[in-house]
């Protein structure tokens, strides 16, 4: 699990294919303090796994599934990357919960200057993600906890401040651009409890819920 507050910006130093699975090989300072074999890292929101480290950089494996799904097979050499180490029970919730499970990828459709911030307008490729958005609610953009500002029928923005900007690479990211999103996973899951049929288009089951009201109760007063 993340918070989306990124650590450092690693810089992509070898990629290797075969196929659609890839082996990273990433340099970085910080986040290597207290690095393990087997440690999860997010590398632009996406959570991987560390095979292998020395003390400049550390090797990850990505899965076809990720290569698919995700911004990282677009990468090249030198491409810098967010990072951020899975949390650790006694930090600091500065985020928000962050899976590293990207939902889909999207694309900057705008870069505007505000004052101090920077608006950014982003349209997922999937636009069946939108419906997890709220404005003010949370979103994760390569890895980055973001606040939604407004939200569209087919984009929303989020609005960045300095600090932000500088230390991720969002400083680096133009219109046309290519951004990893996920979702507040809140949301999905009560998707799924309030949305679980025993069959597309059947009447609701009687069942209990795991809050012990039954889904004929929540039928009844309009929950479900």
């Amino acid at each position: 699990m993340f918070t989306g507050i990124i650590e450092e910006i690693g810089t992509l130093r070898r990629i290797a294919k075969q196929g659609q699975a890839m082996v990273l090989t990433i340099g970085a300072k910080r986040i290597l303090d207290d690095v393990k074999l087997g440690d999860s890292i997010a590398v632009n929101g996406v959570c991987l796994t560390v095979i292998a480290y020395d003390e400049a950089s550390f090797t990850v494996d990505v899965m076809p599934e990720t290569f698919r799904r995700t911004n990282l097979s677009r990468l090249s050499s030198a491409s810098p990357v967010n990072l951020e180490r899975a949390m650790t029970a006694g930090g600091r919730f500065g985020g928000h919960i962050v899976q590293g499970h990207v939902d889909s990828t999207g694309v900057i459709r705008g870069r505007t200057p505000e004052e101090n911030a920077v608006v950014f307008r982003v349209e997922p490729h999937d636009p069946g993600i939108l419906k997890y958005i709220i404005p003010h609610g949370s979103i994760t953009i390569d890895g980055i906890s973001l606040t939604v500002v407004e939200l569209g029928e087919t984009s929303f923005t989020v609005s960045i401040i300095p600090h932000t900007l500088a230390e991720t690479v969002l400083q680096h990211k133009k219109q046309g651009d290519e951004v990893n999103l996920e979702a507040d996973v809140l949301g999905k899951y009560i998707e799924r409890l309030l949305t679980f049929r025993t069959g597309e288009g059947a009447a609701v089951t009687q069942r209990t819920t795991p809050g012990g009201l039954s889904a004929a109760f929540l039928t009844e007063h309009g929950f479900l």
